[in-house]
């Protein structure tokens, strides 16, 4: 079994469902990098829920004093600690330093179909390893781990980051907060390095990916038992709503000028639903919500969208609240950096040219790095599914790819 496997076997084991702590895998991920003279930082930080939440900066310079070289800093009571400390070493110009990005929070795995039965027992059939994250995106960070293991430090000339995040699967929440408050992260800013998202591309190169927007309206009633006129039907007010959503459904798909043919599809892909919640027929609904929400694109947000819906809403004396939007992700297509990966990447049979993707990623929250990549193993198509799985061919590669890309970026 080779080392990247046996990795990503133990990193499968931690249940990091969203809702849930990710502070294990944190620190396991941590002492490993620290062992190998990464300085790490660790922000703590409370989701919406109340649960735990951790993220990680975890860097290597090309020399480190002893002193401080693999030193591990634990989070102090305002959730942020740092280790100090710059390499003595000046990269050449063409050498800018990697850092690599993954999340470390999985999608739920209630309905679990794969082999074993269970989702945190990872499971080697044939060429693929089974378990919840083997492909999203655990095999990355497996991937980024063996490939960095095989780096010596006085080879370096330029710095290694490995950053992991919580809550990626939950609005992008870890990075956001990092982003926020870690001051490791902004000497990764004043660096502005290689920036590489090792989210599952098959080890295709992504210069843009879309984000989201969207928003809610609630409209209010009064609940009453339904054999009186007592109540107040919420329903009826978001009724004629519905209309308008219905508009903007199919404004998106024939506008042009809510297209972007980069994209496949090039549209918003306009989604929405509306509940009241009822539980049973003879009570007078009091509360009724419509949700609706789109993939922005770099040059279509839809911002009208949200304008034409807010106007309806407050003509009908509804409730309007607007989603905490998530920006799409565009680096320059003549990006050096860019460049060069697609290089890297074409020995591991990605396409010459960068492409573009439909989903987001952590990336989006990364505004302030120049050269942000979206590249890792494994395929989007087995992200989230009940069998989650990664081939082992392609955790192989991603393995060689990112230790080029160290080679190429951050090495003597």
């Amino acid at each position: 079994m080779s080392l990247a496997v046996r990795l990503l076997s133990e990193l499968i084991g931690f249940p990091t469902v969203s809702h849930t702590s990710n502070q294990e895998i944190t620190e396991w991920v941590a002492k490993r990098l620290a062992s190998f003279g990464f300085e790490c930082e660790q922000t703590r930080y409370l989701d919406g829920e109340g649960v735990a939440k951790f993220n990680l900066i975890a860097k290597r310079s090309p020399h480190c004093s002893t002193s401080d070289s693999g030193k591990l800093s634990e989070p102090g009571e305002d959730g942020v600690s740092a280790n100090s400390g710059e390499g003595s070493v000046v990269a050449p110009e063409n050498q800018m330093g990697v850092a690599y990005f993954c999340h470390t929070d999985v999608v739920p795995a209630d309905r679990w179909a794969g082999p074993g039965g269970k989702a945190f027992q990872p499971v080697l059939e044939g060429n693929r390893l089974y378990g919840r994250g083997a492909c999203d995106m655990k095999g990355s960070l497996a991937a980024m781990l063996a490939a960095v293991e095989t780096v010596k430090q006085e080879d370096q000339s330029a710095p290694i980051w490995i950053v992991c995040t919580a809550d990626e699967e939950v609005g992008l929440r870890g990075a956001r907060e990092l982003v926020r408050s870690s001051e490791a992260y902004q000497d990764i800013v004043r660096h502005d390095p290689l920036t590489l998202i090792g989210e599952p591309t098959e080890l295709q190169v992504v210069y843009a990916h879309k984000g989201m927007s969207g928003f809610r309206v609630v409209s209010h009633g009064r609940a009453a038992h339904s054999s009186t006129d007592e109540g107040v039907n919420a329903n009826v007010s978001m009724i004629p709503l519905l209309q308008t959503v219905l508009e903007l459904h199919e404004r998106v798909q024939s506008d042009p000028m809510l297209r972007d043919d980069r994209f496949d599809p090039p549209t918003l892909t306009f989604n929405f639903g509306i509940s009241d919640h009822a539980e049973a027929t003879n009570i007078v609904p009091d509360r009724s919500e419509l949700w609706a929400n789109w993939r922005t694109m770099p040059n279509v947000d839809g911002a009208c969208l949200i304008d034409d819906a807010k106007a309806a809403a407050e003509a009908l004396g509804l409730e309007f609240r607007g989603y905490a939007a998530v920006a799409p992700l565009e680096t320059p297509i003549d990006d050096p950096a860019l460049l060069r990966m697609c290089q890297l990447a074409q020995q591991y049979g990605a396409d010459q040219k960068p492409m573009t993707v439909c989903y987001a990623t952590d990336g989006a929250a990364l505004e302030t790095l120049s050269h942000r990549v979206v590249c890792g193993p494994g395929s989007i198509r087995q992200a989230h599914t009940v069998d989650e799985y990664i081939e082992v061919e392609s955790l192989e590669s991603g393995v060689s790819l990112f230790r080029d890309a160290i080679q190429a970026f951050a090495m003597k």
